[in-house]
């Protein structure tokens, strides 16, 4: 891509900023209005990425991972989060974790989730997580980084390829929603099959 970043189109997110604090510490001092109904909510957040992503490439698949310490991981098989190179060519992920999506943070009533709750975006489940891991894979590289309730724990460390692309994401809630009742796994099933070019796995392995 070339050029600063500050010069590239904003579609999502804003390219120009890193971390926005201000709009982490608003979520994370609200956690219930945020992510009303819990970790399905915050699950749900992170399935309607993979969702568009399906969606603008006509069809895809994710799996959703219920893990015994409490985190969860999704999956997908998308193209991997937007990832360019600026002048002095260093790469440059989207700031889709610690910043808000411009569609939807101020205009609730833009979308909704399947549990019927307004779409907020990734930022949330960043906020609202003690330790977040993204790990993107692209056609030209991939990359982990690590935040701690929505701030870059890390910067963003290359990988090597294996092969594939797409994107997955393994957060830890914090306490208070990260508790599931039983019927968690079923429950995500159900409701993501709202996304009709999307297919969702749920595996539960915290037995």
């Amino acid at each position: 891509m070339g050029g600063s970043a500050a010069s590239w189109r904003n579609t999502t997110h804003d390219w120009a900023s890193t971390v926005d604090v201000d709009h982490l510490a608003l979520i994370r001092n609200d956690p219930a209005g945020h992510a009303p109904g819990g970790l399905r909510h915050l699950v749900l957040e992170v399935v309607a990425y993979a969702a568009d992503e399906a969606e603008a490439t006509g069809g895809g698949h994710c799996t959703v991972t219920l893990h015994a310490d409490g985190s969860v991981s999704v999956t997908d098989d998308g193209r991997g989060t937007d990832t360019r190179l600026d002048a002095d060519g260093r790469a440059v992920k989207k700031p889709v974790m610690a910043t808000k999506d411009l569609r939807f943070f101020d205009h609730p009533e833009a979308e909704l989730l399947p549990d019927g709750r307004p779409r907020r975006g990734m930022s949330v489940v960043a906020a609202l997580s003690e330790r977040l891991l993204h790990t993107n894979r692209r056609a030209g590289g991939a990359w982990v980084q690590r935040y701690a309730y929505g701030v870059p724990a890390t910067g963003l460390t290359p990988i090597a390829g294996d092969g594939t692309t797409g994107t997955s994401v393994r957060f830890l809630p914090v306490a208070g929603l990260r508790t599931a009742g039983d019927g968690v796994a079923a429950d995500l099933a159900r409701l993501a099959t709202a996304w009709p070019h999307l297919s969702v796995e749920v595996e539960d392995r915290r037995a």
